[in-house]
């Protein structure tokens, strides 16, 4: 985008506006969680003021008007990530997405949902294939799968440049290989993985294939059939949403068999004494009350990016990855993490500052008016395979300028000489 696109569209941003001790934001933090247009605020008051009820639990018109928005988000969220509407199931957020199918996995393992969950159970001369790169929701739940069935764990290793190390691909994921989780792109050194050559690898094998995406959706065109992944999960927040609602995406045939994790109301068929039928997807992984209000603000979150046009977002980060990339590494003293080429990454930098722990460099930036998120960004592995307990991340968004850049990049130069570490 231009400059002027560029204001127009920071213009719909209204928390843009404010002050931080009295300089202006630049707000370099949307790989944590991202601004919201007032249409998303719009959204969700106007949904809590003429329409809010529980759906599908009555005939009167406020519950089928809020059960039309409800649906029709579903439908709306599907369509841009390149789903069926039946294959998107709501959760709170990515993390919940991917504990369904953890723990949908150790329950089929333990003997529930039957034959048709047999597909998904796990055990001793298993594997479970994960990366050296995952944020912790991909990769903690696999643990406790491996766990509790005594399948072994592996992953895939780094490279120093911030890659994935695929060099032996086929002798990690073999054979024994039942899944296979991975970032679609790193939320630490905003790598962009390679989503076709692992799933081609674990159709090789078999294996199942579990895709985080949060840094993906909100970030360039998703199209999750193409990919051709079984399962997947994003969060509302990331893609300009709000806060409580994810979803996870599901190949049709492998929701309806996969065993539940919570269970309750509103994702049965019938219920007696002794015994229940569950429904099928997406409404069998939706038990209890629902984030309707926030549904229909994600709703409204992807029509704005869709009016926009992913490709322009995705071109438009890229341009402000590079500049913030080409901007740190001009910066003495300062390490930066993951790929060096800005086409092989979406808009986000993490770096190490020589001799300043990064909670003091990112209350320095607050000083300066720069928000910017700090600490191992729930990748510890990562941070550990390159020597450090901490890092710094600047990432963008549609309405990221040249000036957040700009005032981000001054304030980063006066940290080393602040702090005296000029040496």
């Amino acid at each position: 985008m231009d400059h002027l696109e560029t204001a127009r569209v920071r213009g719909d941003f209204p928390l843009l506006e404010r002050t931080v001790g009295g300089a202006r934001l630049a707000y370099l933090d949307s790989g944590a969680t991202a601004q919201k247009p007032t249409c998303v605020i719009d959204a969700e008051q106007d949904f809590l003021t003429r329409t809010n009820a529980a759906v599908h639990r009555g005939a009167h018109t406020l519950a089928v008007e809020a059960t039309d928005a409800f649906e029709a988000g579903r439908s709306a969220v599907a369509g841009f990530v390149g789903a069926a509407v039946e294959e998107i199931v709501w959760t709170k957020n990515a993390t919940e997405s991917l504990n369904v199918v953890a723990y949908g996995f150790a329950n089929a393992s333990a003997g529930f949902g039957g034959d048709e969950a047999a597909r998904f159970r796990v055990g001793p001369g298993d594997s479970i294939v994960v990366t050296e790169m995952e944020h912790h929701a991909n990769l903690v739940p696999w643990q406790q799968l491996a766990l509790r069935t005594g399948a072994e764990l592996r992953w895939l290793p780094l490279t120093d440049d911030g890659h994935l190390d695929l060099t032996d691909l086929t002798g990690i994921v073999d054979s024994t290989t039942r899944v296979l989780a991975f970032t679609h792109v790193s939320n630490v050194l905003g790598t962009i993985n390679d989503a076709a050559r692992l799933v081609a690898r674990a159709r090789e094998v078999g294996a199942y294939t579990v895709l985080d995406a949060c840094q993906s959706a909100a970030h360039m065109p998703l199209d999750l059939h193409a990919l051709d992944v079984d399962f997947a999960a994003f969060s509302g927040h990331k893609m300009l949403g709000p806060t409580g609602v994810g979803a996870l995406y599901g190949k049709k045939e492998l929701l309806d068999a996969l065993p539940p994790v919570l269970t309750g109301g509103s994702m049965i068929t019938t219920v007696t004494m002794e015994e229940t039928g569950f429904l099928p997807a997406p409404q069998r992984f939706e038990a209890g009350t629902q984030p309707v209000a926030q549904i229909v603000g994600l709703a409204a979150a992807v029509g704005y990016l869709d009016e926009i046009g992913m490709d322009v977002v995705a071109a438009h980060e890229t341009a402000i990855g590079a500049a913030l990339l080409t901007g740190v590494q001009d910066v003495p003293g300062i390490r930066v993490l993951g790929p060096l080429d800005p086409t092989e990454r979406i808009g986000a930098v993490a770096f190490d500052v020589e001799g300043v722990h990064a909670h003091d460099v990112g209350q320095f930036l607050d000083s300066r008016g720069v928000a910017a998120r700090v600490g191992h960004h729930c990748a510890q592995p990562l941070h550990r395979r390159y020597g450090i307990t901490a890092s710094t991340r600047a990432s963008a968004a549609i309405y990221t300028d040249s000036t957040d850049v700009e005032q981000f990049l001054a304030a980063l130069a006066e940290v080393r000489p602040f702090f005296g570490a000029t040496g």
